[in-house]
């Protein structure tokens, strides 16, 4: 038996998830019986953020970036890791 479940959620989430929805061929409702289901099932809820750099990591990888251009702050190619500890010990 279906039943209608009312739910508030912020107007752009809504049509976010509808696009979402749409893209993946299904229904808004699909999607949302799919994670309740899930969440019955598995008795956790599993959120995960985007991989969005930090701006102070961004800064970081762009001056490696640089580095790596100008062949600075490069350790050699180590062959064995006798001549690697050799290197790092000195």
């Amino acid at each position: 038996m279906k039943t209608i479940l009312n739910i508030k959620v912020d107007k752009d989430i809504k049509e976010k998830a509808f696009e979402v929805a749409h893209a993946m061929g299904v229904p808004l409702s699909t999607l949302t019986n799919a994670f309740l289901k899930r969440l019955i099932q598995d008795r956790t809820m599993t959120l995960t953020a985007p991989l969005v750099p930090s701006k102070k990591l961004i800064k970081i990888l762009r001056a490696v970036d640089r580095d790596i251009k100008e062949g600075k702050n490069l350790s050699p190619v180590f062959t064995d890791v006798d001549s690697m500890m050799e290197y790092l010990n000195k």
